[in-house]
């Protein structure tokens, strides 16, 4: 499949979506709609409140705000993730002491370590961007973790009957090998990172796209709460994409998967 057809098909179904989401909120059915706006709003109410908030320019303080929690979350989460799990990875002893803690703290709820971080760092940007830490860090970790502990024997012993040294494996089988598997997480804990900066923002914050949704909510602005999600949607789709570039750009010697036919 071509990229343009790729795009299309997308779009299709964005618009078939908004579609059926308009028909099920305007067309009445024995006299009123499947879907009562006041509970669902419509499409044109929405878009007309994200056109208001992008014209108005009310939205761009928020929107920055979260970008910043969400990009130090993602940023210092992968970087942590990365180098532990290089670590545990080329060190099993030590990933074999730290292993049940690992995980003990991997399966503490998050959202209850929100206000934890909110008593810590107060109300400010740092509460989010730890929120968002813990969420990102996990995600990379294991899959480096994962990724570095899957070099094949046979490369890694041929490697090394090369004469290379630690260094050089390093550089040239172990990080090549974690690269797939590293950027495969990135794109999840994208969203992780988002979704740490906004639930943070939820809890309590003076501004963001977490404070907007909340405020929004509170009048049982429904418009509002989707207006606000489709802009958070539409933020972390800009920035996978940005991920996916850098991905392109360092896994350029990886072979295209092979599509199959049924």
């Amino acid at each position: 499949m071509n990229r343009v057809t790729l795009i299309a098909l997308q779009a299709l179904v964005a618009i078939v979506s908004i579609l059926i989401w308009y028909l099920l909120t305007t067309i009445p059915v024995d006299g009123k709609p499947l879907f009562p706006p006041f509970f669902f709003s419509t499409p044109l109410d929405v878009a007309e409140r994200i056109v208001k908030w992008f014209s108005e320019g009310t939205i761009w303080r928020h929107l920055w705000i979260t970008l910043a929690e969400a990009m130090l979350a993602f940023v210092l989460g992968s970087l942590g993730g990365v180098l532990v799990g290089f670590w545990f990875a080329r060190q099993p002893r030590v990933a074999a002491v730290f292993d049940p803690y690992v995980k003990a703290v991997n399966a503490l709820p998050r959202i209850v370590l929100a206000p934890i971080f909110t008593l810590w760092f107060g109300l400010g940007i740092w509460s989010k961007v730890a929120l968002g830490v813990t969420l990102v860090f996990f995600i990379v970790f294991f899959n480096v973790y994962q990724g570095v502990k899957e070099v094949s024997p046979t490369v890694l012993a041929n490697a090394r009957m090369l004469g290379m040294n630690e260094r050089q494996l390093m550089r040239h089988v172990y990080w090549p090998s974690a690269l797939s598997w590293m950027f495969s997480s990135l794109h999840t804990s994208v969203g992780f990172a988002v979704v740490g900066a906004v639930v943070g923002e939820y809890l309590g914050s003076a501004a963001g796209l977490g404070y907007i949704i909340l405020q929004a909510e509170m009048t049982f602005d429904i418009a509002g709460v989707f207006a606000g999600m489709f802009v958070l949607a539409a933020f972390v789709i800009v920035i996978d994409t940005m991920v996916t570039l850098v991905e392109r750009r360092l896994l350029v010697w990886r072979p295209a998967a092979a599509e199959t036919r049924a």
